[in-house]
């Protein structure tokens, strides 16, 4: 095996078997985002050489990667990158103009008024807001209604929609004895299940009939203020106590965390968590609340979407790689081994959880709003361990940030989860509570000018066999 093939598979943890002519970007599932940046970094540092994101981009073929190392090694030899073999038993027909978007990468499929992300320049905002005014100066309660409204409310407007989650956080008996007899469960497990049969125990719509648009933004809004309530009173199951419903003027924050302790929280904890809903509210197009408008394409109801949704989030490589993150600051122990972790992890091909994101090409404009709610957090309990851990692995990242894989969300979230004294496994489920009103906007907008969701497969299997009759198989 060559040199660089001994690189491809050793970076992207695949055997020698694998390395076929037709191997590229995104046709096997360690070679996706983070396994190509990983491997342009290990080509940079075999031969000594500085990628640029053109060429990073046209490396995405086992064919490419070759020509490439060929090309160092005897530049009179180089043809430049080259395309993949044909697959075998590839299909007569291709789509539309003959190219595959694997997972629908770079693929726009609407327009939204929602949420601007520019990757590029690590920019988020909720229609037209940046994130960082938001996390700064907005309540969950604004954001929500921003995000479900379209506009920011004014005071008597922000106090209607609060009552209305206030209103609406009462579970009905059944659901909340379901959420007692799922306390064994995982918290999403048990989220996913409980939402789901919430829309056994609403109003009952006339057979044969579709949501109509007021009747999916009330459930919408319900979905907003009984989500946290699952979330909370199933955690106080599993604690072995008994939920402690909040005051019925307590905001969504403090409501949220009363139930979650069984105590009056702290200002402080308040706050962090009402910022870490603000910045986990929405984020465009991602899986998640894809799904939600696959669902709503489908004329399926605001439960079922939120269903789908939750179930899509709790993936290990979408909201379930928040819970793998806070694994990190046990793994590394102290800020001293953090650059030796770091290089232990890259070697052997492995992803440094809580960085790389799918969008954007420099820092998640979310990570500096978490890790200041860690900072407070840590210099309230007097132990900025955890902190000076992450802050080190951050820091023996760079030479990665430079092609993308800066710090993520996840980064310092679950920190400050455990922080405030909570498991490490209720963080993906803290992560939908925040979500909860993107996803609600994000299917009211498809709900509006709806279109059944349906892309194309290019089939690339055989075609024309004989059947085989009998004893002939």
């Amino acid at each position: 095996m060559s040199t660089v093939d001994q690189l491809v598979a050793r970076t992207l943890g695949i055997t020698e078997d694998r390395l076929t002519a037709d191997l590229a970007y995104q046709s096997v599932r360690e070679w996706d985002s983070l396994g190509h940046v990983a491997l342009i970094v290990a080509l940079e540092q075999e031969y000594g050489v500085e990628i640029g994101d053109d060429l990073m981009l046209e490396l995405r073929t086992l064919g490419a990667v070759r020509a490439f190392a060929d090309g160092l090694a005897d530049p009179a030899a180089a043809a430049g990158p080259t395309a993949p073999a044909p697959r075998t038993g590839a299909p007569d027909v291709t789509p539309l103009d003959g190219t595959v978007h694997r997972g629908l990468e770079s693929v726009t499929f609407d327009q939204s008024a929602i949420t601007l992300i520019d990757g590029a320049e690590g920019t988020l905002e909720y229609r037209g807001y940046s994130i960082h005014d938001l996390a700064e100066h907005a309540s969950f309660e604004e954001v929500a209604h921003l995000l479900v409204h379209g506009h920011l409310p004014d005071a008597a407007a922000l106090e209607v929609f609060a009552k209305q989650l206030r209103a609406a956080r009462t579970l009905p008996a059944p659901a909340l004895d379901l959420v007692r007899s799922l306390a064994h469960a995982h918290p999403m497990e048990a989220l996913r299940t409980c939402v789901s049969a919430l829309g056994a125990f609403g109003a009952r719509r006339a057979a044969g009939t579709d949501e109509s648009y007021t009747e999916a933004l009330e459930a919408g809004i319900e979905l907003i203020a009984r989500i946290p309530m699952i979330v909370a009173a199933h955690h106080a199951f599993r604690s072995g106590r008994e939920p402690l419903w909040p005051r019925e003027d307590a905001g969504h924050a403090e409501a949220f965390l009363t139930v979650l302790l069984g105590e009056k929280p702290t200002p402080a904890a308040v706050r962090v968590i009402d910022k870490g809903f603000v910045v986990h509210a929405d984020h465009g197009s991602n899986a998640s609340a894809f799904t939600a408008r696959v669902a709503i394409g489908c004329r399926a109801d605001m439960t079922a979407a939120l269903t789908a949704a939750i179930a899509a989030f709790s993936g290990s490589v979408h909201g379930g790689a928040a819970e793998r993150v806070i694994g990190l600051v046990d793994e590394v122990g102290t800020p001293e081994n953090a650059e030796a972790h770091v290089a232990a992890l890259r070697g052997r091909g492995e992803p440094v959880m809580g960085f790389g994101h799918r969008v954007y090409r420099t820092e998640d404009p979310r990570v500096r709003h978490l890790r200041a709610s860690v900072v407070e957090l840590s210099e309230e309990r007097g132990d900025r361990t955890g902190l000076d851990i992450l802050d080190a692995v951050a820091t023996a990242m760079r030479p990665w940030q430079r092609h993308g894989v800066a710090a993520n969300v996840d980064l310092y979230a679950g920190l400050s989860y455990r922080l405030l004294g909570l498991p490490d496994d209720l963080a993906v489920a803290l992560f939908v509570v925040g979500r909860a009103p993107g996803w609600v906007a994000q299917a009211l907008e498809q709900h509006a000018n709806n279109v059944l969701i349906r892309p194309l497969l290019a089939y690339a299997g055989p075609r024309g066999l004989a059947y085989p009759a009998g004893a002939a198989r």
